[in-house]
């Protein structure tokens, strides 16, 4: 039995006055995946948090998701391989924001106004070099980008992946400051070597002329860089080593095509799949259905209901919910194959944020309960009842007769 695994992020929510006391999800016309709920069979997923987290991150909820989170990486490499970058041994990699500060380095806007034209910036920050480190960045997608250091000497202090992030995740705070997280020479070394490049950067990105351009239209300049999960690249054992399944993934957002690259799965590239709310649906869930015939197992992911939340839009959530509906009627005719629909984690409107809340699951192909609905409240009924993220692997695994 083959499977397909829809990862729809950030789908689970709390009840929303303004919907009736019901979530995005469960205020959405899901003709299609209620059809699947009813054919098959539902629960709630505990989100997986590392010891140091709070609430659950993408990329945490992601390995937990694929049963590696015993060979974590850190947030970094997984955005720098999904935007193309090769990563050595050595390198150390971050995730970044284009973000907007006031003259005291108080956050006003930690997306910059979710600014997407960002080469031109990116283009003014290349070929930094500082004490022998080369700082290469490249643009991800909207305010997203990868920065990645790289030692220029042999004889240079080896940089660290142990230090903190400057992204406090909150507005209206001043940026926090880069410090070493252990006492190694090489992390106080990759510490002030980065807040240094951080400052230059500030320094030639509030006088770029797209910035000046911007705030005369009264829009946010992109002024400053948030970086977080520092990670170093190492070995990890492929997908087809751990499970014996040939695997595909087809995706928009640079951190999920890194997760799948570096466990060894082939990344399908699909017209018009952007990551944002206006990637192209239709077309994703066509490739991801004829990948099955060349592939065991195949990985969609979807990103803009993550994203309708941190914005706290519950009424661009539900429409989104309903598009996605309407497009994943086109792989109900799937023969042999195991369905599984649900995300990485819940991010909650309200909150504008990732959240604790459960996230629903169904999968359809093996067996049905007495479920009717694909929803928050609906699911907690379902036979699965309630199991740990990390557990969903084996779970999967056992109902495709893998």
């Amino acid at each position: 039995m083959k499977i397909l695994l829809v990862i729809i992020d950030g789908l689970g929510d709390r009840p929303i006055a303004k919907l009736g006391d019901r979530t995005p999800l469960d205020a959405a016309k899901t003709p299609n995946l209620d059809y699947m709920a009813k054919q098959g069979v539902c629960g709630l997923i505990t989100p997986f948090l590392f010891s140091q987290e709070k609430e659950p991150t993408s990329e945490g909820a992601h390995i937990a998701l694929f049963g590696y989170q015993n060979y974590f990486l850190g947030r970094g490499p997984y955005e720098a391989v999904g935007a193309g970058m090769k990563m050595n041994a050595g390198d150390v990699a971050l995730r970044v924001n284009f973000a907007t500060v006031d003259k005291n380095f108080k956050i006003i806007d930690r997306r910059a106004g979710r600014i997407e034209k960002t080469q031109p910036l990116i283009k003014a920050l290349s070929k930094i070099k500082i004490k022998g480190v080369k700082f290469l960045i490249k643009r991800s997608f909207g305010h997203r980008a990868v920065l990645l250091l790289k030692c220029l000497r042999l004889n240079l202090k080896q940089l660290s992946s142990g230090i903190s992030d400057n992204d406090s995740h909150k507005n209206k705070v001043k940026i926090k400051k880069i410090i070493p997280l252990n006492q190694s020479r090489e992390a106080k070394f990759t510490a002030d070597v980065l807040s240094e490049y951080l400052a230059r950067v500030h320094h030639i990105l509030k006088d770029h002329f797209l910035n000046r351009k911007r705030e005369k239209q009264g829009l946010l300049p992109a002024n400053y860089l948030l970086v977080r999960g520092a990670g170093k690249f190492k070995k990890t054992p492929s997908f087809k080593e751990r499970y014996n399944l040939s695997a595909a993934c087809v995706a928009g957002g640079g951190l999920y095509k890194g997760v799948a690259k570096i466990l060894g799965m082939d990344l399908i590239k699909v017209k018009g799949a952007t990551g944002m709310a206006d990637t192209n649906l239709k077309a994703k869930f066509r490739v991801a259905k004829n990948a099955l015939r060349k592939y065991n197992f195949v990985f969609l992911h979807i990103k803009a209901t993550d994203t309708f939340a941190h914005d706290n839009d519950f009424i661009g959530k539900k429409k989104f919910i309903e598009k996605i509906d309407k497009n994943i009627k086109s792989i109900l005719c799937l023969k042999n194959a195991l369905i599984v629909i649900t995300a990485d984690h819940s991010t909650c409107c309200n909150m504008k944020a990732h959240c604790l809340e459960p996230i629903p699951i169904l999968i359809f192909g093996d067996g049905k309960d007495n479920v009717s609905q694909f929803s928050e409240r609906t699911c907690a009924k379902g036979n699965f009842k309630k199991i740990k993220q990390t557990d969903l692997m084996p779970k999967i695994l056992k109902l495709a007769k893998i």
